[in-house]
């Protein structure tokens, strides 16, 4: 995880260190014999050739570039996921209907701006890390309902039961006090229904001493919260603390034990590729500094200011008059050299062009959602085309966010009613999540197949409206159809639209081109022979 931190994070001196530089993992007899399992070890078992892991020559700058793709790579994949957020809705079997709606309400407000941005800032870092832990946290004197607090992945031991999390240790490090270098650290033990503290003094390599709350100013507060053995009871028969993976299985480690619920990240197995991007990329620069263009001249041709003042050369100078006499003056015109290394452009874009198209499509996600074919406007459906593969991806993360959101939520809700009082809260509901959709359609696509669908008679009112807003539930559909029936029937009859003849629109109107006493109640047959031998045809009932 570390590895793929220093990928997400874009520090060049952390990914120097973790390939090669001193405190590199493999140069640790623990965590080589870890690392035996990592698919970056080559077949006779010499570490896999990295750019980021070679030191300088002496006396040669560094001058290695970065490509930040992983980061690029991590922020799409949260934007994809949360950029709007998903509609929970509450099921009504699983509770009464007033209950269901007030439930419906308070979830909403779980999902205001700040929610949101926690998932997704805990989306991104699963994409990075592989997996994100989400923490409930309520304290009524800061907010009146409990919220999310994201947990990177290195900063808990999770316990695994049947691959679901059972129990789990958070730690992080304390601001370090001013005597000595001591390390002090919080861990809170997390069990259902209760969270155990403990403040250790040690040092970088050893967890320490356990010692008193009140013995480090951050954590004084505890004093009051927990017991006699620093325990402190929730309330709630759950753990508050929820597990979210990036996707499931984890190739890499595979075989090593207690990781295979960890999720796998969006970088496995394609950082060598991401390293070869940053080493085009370096060559690519190097070859513009030595590409520069240089001048060589003869010594003769330096001014001086006498001996000793060394020797100088304006290149500004339009007029060089060569001396008669000396050798070689008739061909001094052509004695300034120039000198012009080639910069090789279409060949280090080319490459650099392919590395991002196969760390792309090796990371699930296709090169039009990174704008890699401009910007030209497209219909939905080409759209959704070109973004087919990192649309799969999406639906694949959905399925290991979708149960993690659910299970969260419903962990505030029994918060919000246990500490927060929250009135009209069913925990007990059973939720639902649906995720809207990332391509929207092209309206005017959407309105041509309405009217020729309503053109072959082949589609009702109510479905009409529900191909217009997919993500409307049945009641909201049956309310706009009532709607547009109601504005049918106060539509003005065709042909008068002023009503001037002061009618109403249903009354039966006489015909103006029947003569008079013509019965308008019968019909008329042509074709008879007329009655007195008239030419004016019959007109018989």
């Amino acid at each position: 995880m570390d590895m793929w931190r220093a990928w997400y994070a874009g520090d060049t001196g952390h990914l120097a260190q973790v390939y090669g530089g001193p405190a590199a993992y493999t140069r640790n007899g623990v965590a080589r014999a870890f690392f035996d399992v990592d698919r970056r070890r080559a077949t006779g078992g010499d570490e896999l050739r990295m750019f980021w892991g070679q030191e300088p020559s002496p006396g040669q700058q560094a001058a290695k570039l970065h490509v930040p793709i992983g980061g690029d790579i991590a922020e799409m994949s949260a934007n994809l996921l949360w950029a709007e957020v998903p509609q929970v809705t509450v099921d009504v079997d699983s509770t009464e209907s007033d209950l269901a709606q007030s439930t419906q309400a308070q979830i909403g407000r779980y999902l205001d701006d700040r929610g949101h941005a926690k998932f997704r800032e805990a989306a991104e870092l699963a994409a990075g890390l592989s997996n994100v832990y989400l923490r409930v946290v309520w304290d009524v004197e800061l907010r009146p309902r409990p919220w999310l607090d994201v947990i990177p992945a290195t900063a808990v031991v999770p316990e695994w039961r049947w691959g679901m999390l059972a129990a789990a240790t958070v730690w992080r490090e304390l601001e370090p006090l001013a005597e000595g270098g001591d390390v002090w650290r919080l861990l809170e033990y997390h069990t259902p229904g209760s969270i155990e503290y403990g403040v250790y003094r040690g040092d970088n390599g050893t967890l320490g001493m356990l010692m008193g709350f009140d013995d480090h100013h951050e954590t004084e507060f505890l004093v009051k919260r927990t017991d006699s053995h620093g325990r402190q009871a929730t309330g709630v028969d759950r753990l508050l603390i929820t597990h979210m993976p990036n996707v499931l299985p984890n190739r890499v480690w595979d075989g090593v034990p207690d990781t295979a619920p960890l999720g796998r990240s969006d970088y496995a197995g394609i950082e060598p590729m991401m390293d070869a991007l940053d080493e085009s990329w370096s060559s690519w620069m190097r070859d513009l500094r030595l590409g520069k263009a240089k001048v060589v001249v003869p010594q003769s041709m330096l001014d001086t200011d006498g001996p000793g003042t060394g020797g100088t050369f304006d290149l500004d100078k339009e007029l060089i008059v060569a001396l008669s006499g000396l050798l070689g003056a008739e061909t001094m015109k052509d004695s300034i050299t120039d000198i012009q290394f080639k910069i090789r452009v279409e060949e280090h874009e080319r490459t650099t062009k392919e590395l991002r198209r196969q760390i792309l499509s090796s990371a699930g996600y296709s090169a039009q959602s990174f704008g890699e074919q401009g910007t030209v406007a497209v219909t939905a459906t080409e759209i959704a085309a070109r973004k087919e593969e990192s649309l799969t991806t999406r639906g694949l993360k959905i399925l290991y966010q979708r149960p993690s959101l659910l299970e969260v939520l419903t962990t505030m809700m029994w918060v919000d009613v246990k500490h927060c009082g929250a009135k009209g809260v069913d925990p007990a509901a059973e939720l639902t999540a649906s995720w809207p959709q990332a391509v929207q359609p092209d309206p005017e696509a959407t309105a041509r197949t309405l009217s020729l669908l309503e053109a072959a008679g082949a589609i009702s009112t109510f479905m009409k409206v529900k191909m217009r807003e997919p993500s409307w539930d049945d009641g909201e559909v049956l309310a706009e159809v009532r709607r547009i029936r109601d504005d049918k029937a106060q539509e003005t009859p065709a042909g008068d639209p002023f009503n001037s003849r002061g009618v109403e629109p249903n009354e039966e109107q006489p015909d103006d081109e029947v003569e008079p006493g013509f019965d308008e109640g019968q019909g008329e047959e042509l074709g008879e022979e007329p009655v007195g031998g008239g030419s004016r045809p019959t007109l018989a009932a």
